[in-house]
């Protein structure tokens, strides 16, 4: 058990977020990456997520930023 800490951050709508960490932590681990790494890497990504209005997505590059 591992504890991946949040990072507090305006929520503007929550939809397709879940979508998101399991694509993300599915990609990343199927990749090679850690489960731990896989999870930190999908938790990142939906707080991107969150921060757009409507259903959304982010781009490999949008999330090679937040990195």
């Amino acid at each position: 058990m591992h504890h991946i800490p949040g990072v507090a951050r305006p929520v503007y709508d929550v939809t397709g977020a879940g979508d998101t960490v399991i694509a993300v932590l599915a990609l990343a681990y199927a990749s090679g990456a850690s489960m731990r790494e896989a999870a930190e890497l999908a938790n990142l990504a939906a707080g991107l997520v969150v921060l757009k209005f409507g259903t959304a997505v982010i781009s490999s590059q949008e999330l090679l930023e937040a990195l």
